[in-house]
């Protein structure tokens, strides 16, 4: 097939508007395709980083609205291999107007002297961190998040709450780097639990652990859930990775809705391309039977047809995915609402699964209507007049 490139190509570009429009529609389709596997990739197949595997998370084992008791916390410290424990509140609240989903980021009380123990991949400045827990008003915002409000140290921030029947105003007294979750901010558990009254004083949504090591995390998540087994609240302990998960889960089965998608986009693609092989190859009996008298094989002329299929369906795909990899890129730079799109990337098994398909869509849909030109006898081929 190699020596008859140069043919290929030009019989490629014989009908430039239609080879054109089908590199187009496949392009679309190889977008849509590796875009959805990108998702699937930083859904399921993420791995967790070495800070991340040295944490679990604690809630109530009916639901996260759920919450439970604080007191739960000197309990949990006590048990063997976890080195520390922090309150991990979800605040929600408005910010400015909750109708502009610019202004949805996760806002959470913790206790700001054991924040960093527990997550030390949030990297702030000594000075700046020093200030934040001095200061009982104070929080620290992620870089992301505050290039995006163009937040500035010392700024006063308003947070009308809805969970929580309070309105705090907090400073912004640190800005914290990290390589994923950097679009939060976080704020003291003290100054928003001494501002309620009621059932809702001294609850906790969520106690974060830091163990000593990861291979402890089956244990100490048993031992834990078995602690408040007969408990009125009773505990569900999970991995970072487990947790975030569970919320995918709420969907419903995201897999099989993500395969569906990507099988049925893969056969859309397949009959259009099919279709049109089948005009191209109909169009071309006559050079078949030209190519057969001047000492062409039926093998040569079915690869010499295939080619053209692979080579239209090979471009579609290139172009696709360079798509595809603009696409993910500009999403890294959106707002992060129900998941973290910092960390939508197209990994190397992303690009060439979706470039394999679309190979094997160039051969599927020609090979047919090409065997079936290339097996014509001459006479045959020669008669035909249109």
């Amino acid at each position: 097939m190699l020596k008859h490139l140069p043919l290929i190509f030009k019989n490629t570009l014989r009908n430039k508007r239609r080879s054109i429009l089908t590199i187009l529609s496949i392009a679309a389709s190889l977008c849509l395709l590796g875009f959805l596997l990108a998702i699937y990739n930083m859904f399921y197949f993420e791995g967790s980083s070495a800070e991340q595997a040295l944490r679990l998370i604690v809630r109530n084992r009916v639901s996260l609205a759920n919450p439970l008791a604080r007191s739960y916390q000197g309990r949990i410290a006590q048990v063997p291999g976890v080195v520390e424990t922090t309150i991990f509140q979800w605040f929600g609240g408005v910010y400015k107007d909750a109708r502009d989903p610019d202004n949805f980021f996760g806002r959470f009380a913790v206790e700001p002297e054991k924040f960093l123990r527990v997550y030390p991949d949030y990297r702030v400045p000594p000075d700046q961190y020093k200030a934040f827990t001095d200061e009982r008003s104070a929080c620290i915002v992620g870089r992301k998040l505050a290039k995006r409000h163009d937040f500035k140290l010392g700024q006063r921030v308003t947070l009308v709450g809805d969970i929580f029947p309070v309105t705090l105003t907090l400073t912004i007294r640190g800005i914290y780097d990290s390589e994923r979750d950097n679009e939060n901010m976080v704020f003291h558990y003290d100054y928003l639990n001494e501002s309620l009254t009621g059932g809702l004083k001294d609850t906790v949504s969520t106690f974060i652990l830091r163990m000593a090591s990861a291979d402890d995390a089956t244990r100490i998540a048993q031992t834990v859930d078995a602690m408040f087994r007969n408990s009125p609240l009773q505990t569900k302990t999970e991995t970072e990775r487990a947790f975030e998960l569970s919320f995918l889960a709420f969907l419903g089965n995201v897999k099989a809705f993500l395969f569906s998608i990507c099988a049925a986009i893969t056969f859309t693609v397949l009959l259009v391309s099919g279709n049109t092989m089948a005009m191209t190859v109909r169009e071309r009996v006559k050079e078949v039977g030209i190519l057969k008298t001047l000492g062409f094989t039926n093998g040569k002329i079915l690869s010499i047809l295939l080619g053209e299929s692979v080579l239209i369906s090979f471009l579609g795909g290139v172009v696709g995915l360079a798509l595809t990899v603009l696409l993910c890129t500009w999403l890294r730079t959106m707002p992060s609402t129900m998941a973290d799109m910092s960390r939508l990337a197209t990994p190397p098994w992303v690009l060439s699964t979706s470039l394999a398909i679309a190979l094997v869509i160039g051969l599927v849909s020609s090979f047919f209507p090409a065997l079936s030109a290339s097996r014509r006898p001459i006479i045959e081929a020669m008669r035909v007049t249109d």
